[in-house]
This record gives C-alpha cells, sequence and structure tokens, in this order.
C-alpha cells in the first residue's frame, strides 16, 4: 500500500546534479550508490515514487529510504549506508585504553631487553598479560587486531622522532641577541657603498664574523683507481667499497658577514692555540680602528684562559655575541660549512692528510674568488 505522507520536493543545485548524472554513469561505483543517484534524480526532476521504482526496478520502501536521507541531512546522506553494529563490540574502550597505555611504555620497563616495541612483540606481550589485567579478549589478540587499536588512536610505538632539548635557561634571550645583530648586518648591507672602513681615524666601524669549528673531516684513501665513465657502459664513476683511514682533520673558520669572504684554518686539532691564531689573523686582516664582532658558540677554546688572555692584549678590538647551548644553527657560519659538505668534500678521496689539507684550503679559494653573503631571512623569529 502506497505511503499517503506527502513529502518535500527535492532540490538540487548544478554542482549537485552534475555530481549525480556523473555517478549515475560510473562502472567503478557501487551498484547500491548509483542507484540511489538515479532515484535522487527522478525525483528530483518530479517523477513519482511509483514510476521511478517501475523504471528501476526497486521497492517503495528503497526509494523512500533514500528520498528521506537525503531531505533530511543532504545529498551525501542520501547515497551513503546508514550505519549500524551488527553486534556489540568484543573488546571494550577500557581494553582499548590498557593496550594504549602498555604501548606507550617501553620494553626495557617490562623486563624485556628491547627499547622499543615492535608490533609482534607488543602483540606477544599483551596476550601474556591481558588474563592478569582483566581483559581475557585480548589473550589471543592478533598483530593486525593491536594495529587498529593503536591507529585510531594515532600512536606509534616502532618509531622514534628526534629532538633537541633546550637545556639553556636563557635560549629566547641569546637568540633575540643573535638575530637582532643580522638584521643590523641586514641593514649595513643595504645601505649604499661608502667609503672604505679606514678612510677616516674618527670612524669606528662594526665588521661581524660568524664563527666555528668544523671537526673530524675524514683524510680517506681509495685501494683501488677510480673508474671513470663509459659511454653507453657506465654512466657513473665505479668505486671500490675499500677505502683507507688517514686520519681526520678540522677546519676552524670565520665567515665575514658583511663580504661573504671566507677566513680558515685547517688543522689537525681546534684547541685554544689553533683559535688564536685564527683571531690574529682577523686581527692582522681588518683595520686598526674597526670592532671585530664574533658570533660563536661556547666552546672550551673560545673561553678559555690562554685565549681570555690574548683578547686582554687587544682590549676593544673583539666583541663576543655567543649563540644559546644546543642553537648552532643560529650561526650562519653552518652555511658555508654545509655548502662545503656539498661541494669539494663531497666524495672526496686522498691520500694524505696533507693533501686534505691543500684540497680544503684549495676549495675556500674557490669560495672567496666567488664570494657569496649569507643571509638569515627569517627576522620573525624570536623577535616577537
Amino acid at each position: 500500500m502506497a505511503r499517503k505522507t506527502e513529502r518535500a520536493s527535492l532540490t538540487l543545485s548544478e554542482e549537485q546534479r552534475r555530481e549525480l548524472e556523473t555517478l549515475t554513469r560510473s562502472r567503478t561505483a557501487a551498484r547500491r550508490k548509483v542507484e540511489r543517484a538515479e532515484i535522487l534524480l527522478r525525483y528530483a526532476e518530479g517523477t513519482p515514487i511509483l514510476q521511478i521504482g517501475n523504471l528501476l526496478g526497486v521497492s517503495r520502501p528503497t526509494i523512500y529510504k533514500c528520498i528521506d536521507k537525503a531531505l533530511a541531512a543532504g545529498i551525501t546522506m542520501g547515497l551513503s549506508d546508514t550505519y549500524h553494529r551488527p553486534k556489540a563490540p568484543e573488546i571494550s574502550d577500557d581494553a582499548k585504553s590498557w593496550v594504549v597505555n602498555l604501548a606507550c611504555t617501553k620494553p626495557k620497563d617490562h623486563g624485556l631487553a628491547a627499547e622499543l616495541w615492535t608490533l609482534s612483540q607488543l602483540a606477544k606481550f599483551i596476550g601474556g598479560e591481558a588474563e592478569n589485567a582483566g581483559f581475557p579478549r585480548l589473550a589471543k589478540a592478533s598483530k593486525t587486531t593491536v594495529w587498529r587499536i593503536l591507529d585510531e588512536h594515532e600512536i606509534k610505538p616502532h618509531r622514534i622522532r628526534y629532538y633537541l632539548e633546550r637545556r639553556d635557561p636563557d635560549f629566547d634571550a641569546k637568540m633575540r641577541e643573535v638575530l637582532i645583530v643580522y638584521q643590523e648586518v641586514a641593514l649595513q648591507n643595504a645601505m649604499p657603498t661608502k667609503a672604505a672602513p679606514d678612510a677616516s681615524e674618527s670612524e669606528c666601524p662594526v665588521i661581524t664574523v660568524s664563527v666555528d669549528e668544523k671537526p673530524g673531516i675524514q683524510a680517506i684513501g681509495t685501494v683501488a683507481p677510480d673508474l671513470p665513465p663509459v659511454s653507453g657502459r657506465h654512466s657513473e664513476t665505479g668505486r671500490d667499497y675499500e677505502y683507507v683511514r688517514h686520519g681526520t682533520l678540522s677546519i676552524l673558520a670565520a665567515l665575514d658577514l658583511q663580504t661573504g669572504h671566507l677566513f680558515a684554518e685547517v688543522e689537525e686539532r681546534h684547541r685554544s692555540s689553533e683559535f688564536i691564531q685564527l683571531l690574529k689573523r682577523l686581527d692582522n686582516h681588518y683595520p686598526a680602528n674597526a670592532t671585530i664582532r664574533v658570533i660563536l658558540d661556547n666552546h672550551s677554546a673560545h673561553i678559555s684562559k690562554e685565549t681570555m688572555a690574548y683578547l686582554a692584549t687587544r682590549p676593544g678590538r673583539f666583541e663576543y655575541v655567543h649563540t644559546p647551548k644546543h642553537g648552532s644553527w643560529l650561526n650562519l657560519i653552518e652555511m658555508a660549512f654545509s655548502k662545503m659538505a656539498r661541494s669539494f668534500l663531497r666524495h672526496i678521496r686522498v691520500t694524505s692528510k696533507q693533501e686534505l689539507k691543500e684540497r680544503i684550503l684549495k676549495g675556500i679559494t674557490e669560495f672567496n674568488d666567488q664570494p657569496v653573503v649569507f643571509r638569515w631571512k627569517n627576522f620573525d623569529l624570536g623577535l616577537v
């Protein structure tokens, strides 16, 4: 018997109509979804319910259910199945919470050797502890079941993401000081070219340099000659897997933030004596009336007794600006070191430490032939 209840008309926008028409022509969509799209299109056109049923071969209750959902909650709901749970869940919310809390601990906290859980190990441990915890349904939980519970809460105990803790209580203040210096340098570089800094004895220019060390550069040698590329046979250089270690060297460098000129010393160690040698080189290079502002970290060589004794002989010549602890990324010299690693230090092979030193100095000379002024771009960071 036909329903006598009057239903509202269904109005479709052009976009909705196109979407339904596309769906009716789809060869990949579910049949029931295509059927519902045809029902809604014909109902919106004013086709009687009885005629829709005859044309599509569906019952009137099916048509009414589709139309009622579309009128109540929109076209999308009219196309979708009504959610229903076939039976009550066997794993309770408390059981899921227990699994999640367990996954947020470490295996070593439970007397195991591993540092992080694997899904297999976690599922096995859950199976052994579920009865005692009051969740017998989890005693035979598979890896897939455990994964679904964890995925629902976006927990991935088998992964690790590294971060850097700010252990310096004055981190923000020191970062602000460094960025203010970079902002001053940017303003200086943007000014029109003036006379040389030593043109007038009354002028006391401030020259800013970024200083740091790059230790542990390995002098690695090959045990067999490299094989060059051969057209039609080998597209890349061939290299024997075996290698010889000749030792390591350190680069002590200072980057002029106004000109991009790079000062560098290549040494076997980076003690106070080597750092003082770099300071002396800066002292000899710049005009006597200039103040050399040095951005650097708190490495022991930078603040040792020997270094302080040397600075005392040059009062007012050097001005320290320290980066915060674990804030090496604030030092622009790191960009120069990165450029070295991506250029002349990349895949480098040498026969001795002396050859490595010569090639590093040659690479730095090439840098200075075409200097690049590195700039800090995000001045909003820490300056709010």
